[in-house]
């Protein structure tokens, strides 16, 4: 199963998201990270939070989703968009034929402070991500067609909600 993470920037959450489900999901899930205005960089708490966590993230870089688009791009099976909508970020929209489902998560990139703040930023937000993800990759197969995904989805958001971020963004 094909996943993408889309968010604007492309610098934490989606590549915190797909760097996670291709550790814990292999082989039955392969992800992938886009923004529809990308950063240009990884944020390097990103990758160290990964690293602490022991989950590989070499190839990782800030990427527009338009890599994705052409007739060569994966064909995904699930788009997961994991912009804030509480803090009125506003997530892009990709047109396709897969599942969509929406995990709405704090931008720990956004989050000012001295350095132990924003590790504790990128720590909470891996943390739902990891706990979503490994419900994610325990569905039975029959919960991961197109049109079950998204309620299934909708479900592990609601057991594991996103979490604020001291020092982010209102």
């Amino acid at each position: 199963m094909n996943v993408l993470f889309l968010c604007t920037g492309n610098s934490a959450r989606s590549i915190l998201c797909a760097a996670t489900l291709n550790h814990l999901g292999r082989p039955r899930f392969r992800a992938y990270s886009a923004g529809s205005q990308p950063a240009g960089r990884v944020h390097p708490e990103a990758l160290a939070e990964l690293a602490r966590r022991g989950i590989e993230a070499h190839d990782a870089r800030s990427k527009s989703w338009d890599e994705y688009t052409g007739p060569d791009g994966p064909a995904f099976d699930l788009v997961v968009t994991v912009c804030d909508s509480a803090a009125a970020e506003s997530c892009p929209v990709l047109f396709g034929d897969f599942a969509k489902a929406h995990w709405g998560l704090p931008d720990p990139a956004a989050v000012a402070g001295d350095p132990a703040t924003i590790r504790e930023a990128f720590s909470r937000t891996q943390d739902v991500i990891e706990k979503r993800l490994a419900a994610l990759v325990v569905l039975p197969a029959d919960n991961l067609t197109p049109q079950t995904l998204p309620q299934a989805l909708a479900a592990i958001a609601e057991r594991v909600p996103a979490v604020a971020l001291v020092g982010g963004s209102p």
